[in-house]
């Protein structure tokens, strides 16, 4: 997650502390159809100035979707403008910190489970070969980020801003990348082996697609981070045991 997307998620759960901007997002939700101001001020009892105000502060922050319509049946010459109307919009708001991304975990093991149906193999090995998947798109982003003909230090630091997008934590220690955050961590507590499993594929998937970091995954459990560790892939040092 950037700082961008933290900002835009804060505010736009921020939007919902004013009760009667709240009031007005449960009542919007709750109707089958878009409605009006005046609808929503006479539901709730508050001045139709104030159901606009508060309407339109909802919509800005992507909470509400807003449409016209003439809603009198009058047409031509007189019979007055389109109603702007207000509806529930799509848009999903979360602010979970540290950061998780049961989303994604979710994702691919629903890939897996797919995937393994359809080939009549193990979910665990489809499981792996997805959780790569995505790690090489992780690791593509990076190197998009670096331009072309990157320095092993310029991928090194767009490989850790890839990894920060995504939950990670990454911290450069005499050589390694520790990651401090388990984006799965609820689940990694649950299901150790599959979850683990699954972050190390994600991680050797990674350290291969941007092998000029001469970095490999490497799995060293230590409570209260991430299992993997990327090391120097020579050997020539140890990951730090926090």
């Amino acid at each position: 997650m950037t700082r961008d997307d933290l900002a835009g998620r804060v505010a736009g759960v921020a939007a919902l502390a004013d009760p009667i901007r709240r009031d007005l997002y449960l009542y919007v939700s709750a109707q089958p159809a878009p409605v009006s101001r005046d609808q929503a001020s006479d539901a709730l009892g508050i001045a139709r100035h104030t159901a606009k105000f508060h309407l339109d502060k909802l919509a800005e922050e992507g909470l509400l979707d807003t449409s016209f319509k003439r809603l009198s049946k009058r047409r031509g010459p007189g019979a007055g403008r389109p109603t702007k109307l207000y509806a529930r919009s799509s848009r999903q708001l979360s602010v979970i910190l540290p950061e998780r991304r049961y989303d994604l975990a979710g994702h691919l093991l629903a890939s897996a489970i797919d995937d393994a149906a359809a080939q009549g193999t193990n979910p665990a090995d489809t499981l792996e070969s997805a959780a790569e998947g995505w790690g090489r798109s992780v690791a593509d982003r990076a190197r998009a980020t670096a331009g072309p003909q990157p320095s092993a230090e310029r991928l090194l630091a767009c490989t850790c801003q890839a990894l920060t997008e995504n939950g990670y934590e990454p911290q450069r220690a005499d050589g390694c990348i520790v990651l401090r955050n388990c984006p799965f961590d609820a689940l990694a507590r649950g299901h150790t082996e599959l979850v683990c499993g699954m972050n190390l594929a994600i991680m050797a998937a990674v350290t291969e697609q941007l092998h000029e970091t001469a970095l490999a995954a490497r799995l060293e459990p230590v409570p209260d981070r991430c299992c993997v560790v990327l090391v120097p892939a020579d050997g020539s040092r140890q990951a730090p045991s926090t």
